[in-house]
């Protein structure tokens, strides 16, 4: 483990499932691409192991003995601002989605996620991206926009950062906070990936917002999705 936890150049993950087929299952996936530097099957030895490790990345299960992952974030993600947090679950409920991104999760997905794209969303979390599918992002979106929805509103509700997107970066904006990713977005505006990227770049300069976290609150509060 003292060998893994010091490996250059991979992300550092500590996987955190009640099973321990499971896990191991995840760490065959994962493979050599990122470093697993430890495990728990419980919210206590997950605290525990995180603290002593500091991974780049805790991928999450939502239902664990002792309180489940919600605790086990609430618990760290202040003390340990560095780590990133990732949700594996078996569920797609929308409650389980938006309570464990509440608590400061970076993303969300199923366990019949490919193994590639297992690998693909943890290095993204680890780069700061949030990652959950369409489907899960809605979620998400939803629950941010009933939040904004219940608070006064001003007259005027829309950032006026707006007016200085052109309108392929507002295509592009509206994608990326709806979770879809770089590739994707080219696919639906027919443009390469690192066209996307160099829009990507200039909304969130342009909005002065550092992630694509932020991208997303920002326009459920605008009503933009």
């Amino acid at each position: 483990m003292s060998e893994l936890a010091h490996s250059p150049g991979r992300t550092r993950v500590f996987l955190v499932d009640d099973h321990a087929m499971v896990r191991s299952g995840v760490r065959t996936e994962l493979g050599d691409a990122v470093a697993v530097v430890g495990e728990a099957a419980d919210v206590s030895g997950a605290i525990e192991g995180i603290r002593a490790t500091v991974p780049d990345v805790v991928l999450l299960d939502v239902h664990l003995p002792g309180g489940g992952g919600r605790a086990v974030l609430e618990a760290l993600r202040a003390e340990l601002p560095e780590v990133r947090w990732l949700a594996l679950s078996v569920s797609d409920a929308a409650e389980d989605v938006i309570a464990v991104i509440r608590a400061g999760a970076r993303g969300y997905v199923t366990k019949t996620i490919s193994g590639p794209d297992l690998r693909d969303a943890v290095n993204r979390v680890a780069d700061g991206d949030v990652v959950f599918s369409p489907r899960l992002a809605g979620f998400v979106l939803d629950a941010f926009a009933a939040t904004s929805a219940s608070a006064p509103e001003p007259e005027d509700a829309t950032d006026p950062g707006l007016d200085l997107l052109s309108a392929r970066e507002r295509e592009v904006m509206q994608l990326l906070a709806r979770g879809y990713t770089y590739r994707e977005i080219g696919s639906r505006l027919f443009i390469s990936v690192k066209t996307v990227e160099s829009h990507a770049s200039n909304v969130l300069r342009k909005l002065q917002l550092s992630n694509r976290n932020e991208l997303t609150r920002w326009a459920a509060t605008n009503r933009l999705l």
